[in-house]
């Protein structure tokens, strides 16, 4: 009997924190911000010299794209801890956002309420002095009591997964691909919100292959995407995003299946993915024909 009044106890405990937290991402649904004031012109300059993905799109994938920009920015804080933050960590931050669920418009980060910038790595207790092996974490998707809702990233290991878009290295993109899985419940390495179920049984038969190849050292995915199945599809996920024909090349089953997750298809796009200097004299990327200096660099 005791036994089974803490199990009843337990079930009501477990439903009442489920109910709270739907009651409370409702409630941010409700409160989501949709802009309407233009998308900035300093934005998209920043866009177009840092996020080689945006230059990939064409025109209306470009105002796409600002749009989710401006709307993830609206709607999701940017802080630093101990550090100041300005409109390119903003630009990188909800690029890295974007970029995973671009094809999926009416996908939304209702329930996620602020991103944490720190100077550089951390250790599980978020400190960011100490022992150098013992600060080895550059991005972390919060999970319950006060981190629920959050996000915390190096603001180091940010600039530098756009510095190099073609590495296969970029922790925020990894993150926020981390908590695109974690939406239905647990991050597992198969996000119901984008994995359709026929994809369910291939994929977990691929990934735990390709973790054996990993794990061997016959693999070009970075060792990291060995740990699990839920690291090897963000670590997978960066391969995708950033060197997309090199992974169609190296594992065409994998892209087609990451093609078909994410339901974009990059590789014949993928020389376009640069980032790209605007010189005062260069064309305005506004469009408008004018060169910089007498258009948006006024």
């Amino acid at each position: 009997m005791p036994f089974i009044s803490l199990f009843l106890v337990l079930i009501v405990f477990v439903l009442g924190v489920w109910m709270i937290i739907r009651l409370i991402r409702s409630t941010r649904k409700s409160n989501w911000i949709m802009p309407t004031e233009p998308f900035p012109s300093n934005w998209r300059r920043l866009l177009v010299e840092n996020i080689a993905f945006y230059n990939g799109l064409n025109d209306d994938e470009k105002k796409l794209f600002e749009g989710e920009v401006q709307e993830f920015i609206a709607n999701v804080k940017v802080t630093g801890s101990k550090i100041a933050v300005d409109d390119l960590d903003r630009i990188l931050v909800a690029s890295s956002a974007v970029i995973p669920i671009f094809a999926f418009p009416d996908w939304k980060y209702y329930y996620l309420d602020e991103v944490i910038l720190y100077p550089s790595s951390f250790n599980q207790k978020f400190e960011t002095k100490g022992a150098n092996n013992s600060r080895n974490i550059l991005g972390m998707v919060g999970s319950g009591g006060y981190m629920e809702g959050k996000m915390i990233l190096s603001k180091l290991s940010l600039h530098q997964g756009f510095t190099n878009p073609h590495d296969g290295r970029n922790t925020a993109i990894h993150e926020f691909i981390h908590l695109i899985d974690k939406n239905d419940g647990t991050i597992d390495g198969l996000p119901a919100v984008l994995l359709d179920n026929i994809y369910t049984l291939p994929w977990l038969d691929l990934i735990d292959k390709k973790i054996k190849h990993i794990r061997k050292n016959h693999s070009d995915i970075r060792p990291y995407g060995g740990t699990n199945r839920m690291e090897f599809f963000a670590v997978l996920g960066e391969y995708f995003f950033e060197k997309p024909k090199e992974l169609r090349k190296n594992h065409p089953k994998l892209y087609d299946l990451l093609a078909d997750v994410f339901n974009q298809d990059l590789a014949p796009n993928a020389a376009k993915m640069q980032r790209l200097d605007i010189g005062r004299n260069d064309p305005c990327f506004c469009g408008s024909g004018k060169k910089f200096k007498k258009c948006c660099g006024r």
